[in-house]
């Protein structure tokens, strides 16, 4: 029998009837590289029912405890069917880039059916008329409860659906089918032993969780008195995203080239790929509330996922899905204009932050929710969701999971672009998923729409951030080489005037002689 964790189990107690707590993956294939150059739906069905050994997210479900007195538990679904899982349908006329929005909005505002695996395949045909996209194309949107995995996770869930090449080699290792048996159902009876143990057992393991980390626990409260003065100094700005969200939601996404990130690191030495996608996103943000009259005189902060697991380049089928993450909540600097100076700014504070993570402060307070009982976790997150400080704590969300940077193939299908779609909370009504593949990083945003009617500008706004950045530092380079060229040159005229000089005095001498 397995359980959810303390992790997986808050994303379905901060549930609301207009906030669910799922992601959605959004592949784009080219079948022109596929036999016949034609990939059929039945061929989809069929392929993933070739690797649902690959995870175990497929055939289980979730299984909740009466009155939600100890964790569910995963369960196998004895009534599994795959078709009931992948469905299909086409985008109308004039089959552009906003009908694929619309659609693939649509698709991630319906909740799941949680008596089922909690996933679902949509296969979207009809891309004939996006620019970027060849014609013939087809999206698979994959739609996953939040509870079952992470960013990670989800990776490596379709590291078990992607080949490496045309003769079908996966991208991991196809590994023995999943034992249903570690997913049968318990009984009342295991459940009422459990759930009185782990109950039980709860103060026990949070007392021995502060005895094993008390001699650096005076240090880390030291160094959390000093953050939470400074973050009080910085209070978290009331903008429109943190109004009441609506269940509707609005979809885009725009894509760059990971090359030109290579200049604009070095704007800043020691900046990361993620310091960029901040400094980016922060642009935006200035870009997009300055036009709307709506910035405010404090920075806006941010809510970033990150992956804790040891091993984060692991692909193993074999590891248990679910979420392993910690966050950062950096500060985006959207109250300074400059560009260059809000991305240093930025990798100074997410250096700081990386710092503090590594810490035995983040350690300490992922180890004592692990044993906190259900019902307090249960009663603690739906008293936040109903608060109006729910979304004062931060005022957007931005997730970066690196994907793949080699093409990879489904069916013969050749991978050529992939987006995301996240969850949204009450008062959190911004979600920017950044995704990478193939040496491209797509920011996709996903929001509603009472909050960003006009999604399409914040896309804009998103280039134009870009540009600044990828501008700012082509300049850079330009000033040095001038500055550099010049400093030869000026090297140079003294070292002839010097020889000027020389043969004047020697000329004097020769002729006093």
């Amino acid at each position: 029998m397995q359980q959810l964790s303390a992790q997986d189990a808050q994303f379905l107690y901060m549930e609301t009837n207009k906030s669910f707590s799922q992601v959605t993956s959004v592949s784009i294939f080219d079948p022109s590289t596929a036999p016949g150059g034609v990939v059929r739906f039945k061929q989809i069905i069929e392929h993933v029912r070739q690797r649902l050994h690959t995870s175990p997210i497929y055939k289980r479900r979730i299984y909740h405890v009466p009155l939600e007195l100890d964790y569910p538990y995963w369960i196998e679904d004895e009534h599994f069917d795959i078709e009931y899982h992948i469905r299909h349908g086409r985008l109308p006329h004039p089959a552009d880039w906003r009908q694929l929005c619309i659609h693939l909005a649509r698709f991630h505002s319906r909740p799941l059916d949680m008596q089922r695996p909690p996933w679902e395949m949509y296969v979207i045909e009809g891309l004939d008329n996006i620019e970027g996209i060849p014609k013939g194309s087809y999206a698979l949107a994959t739609k996953i409860h939040h509870a079952a995995a992470d960013g990670m996770a989800i990776i490596n869930f379709f590291g078990g659906l992607m080949d490496l090449d045309l003769n079908g080699t996966p991208v991991m290792p196809n590994k023995q089918r999943v034992n249903s048996e570690r997913f049968e159902k318990p009984s009342p009876m295991q459940m009422g032993v459990r759930g009185m143990m782990n109950t039980v057992r709860s103060p026990i393991k949070v007392a021995n969780t502060f005895m094993r980390y008390a001699p650096n626990i005076v240090q880390t409260l030291k160094r959390e008195v000093s953050d939470r003065q400074r973050e009080a100094k910085q209070s978290v700005p009331s903008t429109r995203f943190n109004l009441e969200t609506s269940p509707h939601r609005v979809f885009d996404s725009v894509t760059f080239d990971l090359d030109d990130f290579k200049p604009i690191r070095g704007l800043c030495k020691g900046s990361t790929v993620n310091d960029i996608v901040l400094a980016i996103c922060s642009g935006a943000l200035r870009n997009y509330l300055g036009h709307h009259k709506e910035l405010p005189a404090q920075s806006l902060k941010a809510f970033a996922p990150v992956n804790t697991r040891k091993n984060k380049g692991n692909t193993n089928a074999s590891e248990q899905p679910g979420n392993n993450i910690s966050t950062m909540s950096p500060t985006l600097y959207t109250n300074i204009a400059d560009p260059v100076q809000r991305l240093n700014a930025i990798h100074a504070e997410t250096r700081q932050q990386k710092a503090a993570k590594r810490g035995v402060s983040a350690r300490l307070m992922t180890d004592v929710t692990k044993h906190i009982p259900a019902s307090t976790q249960l009663l603690a997150a739906r008293l936040m969701m109903r608060s109006e400080m729910s979304g004062r704590m931060t005022n957007v969300c931005i997730s970066n999971v690196p994907g793949p940077q080699v093409p990879v193939f489904m069916n013969g299908a050749r991978l050529v672009h992939s987006m995301g779609l996240g969850p949204l909370a009450d008062r959190m009504g911004l979600f920017i998923a950044v995704t990478s593949y193939n040496n491209q990083i797509s920011f996709s945003i996903t929001s509603c729409r009472r909050t960003m009617p006009d999604i399409d500008f914040f896309v804009d706004c998103l280039r134009v951030s870009k540009k600044e950045l990828f501008e700012a530092a082509l300049s850079g380079k330009t000033a040095l080489s001038g500055k550099t060229a010049t400093s030869k040159k000026t090297g140079s005229s003294k070292k002839t005037a010097r020889k000027t000089k020389s043969k004047k005095k020697a000329t004097k001498k020769t002729t006093m002689k």
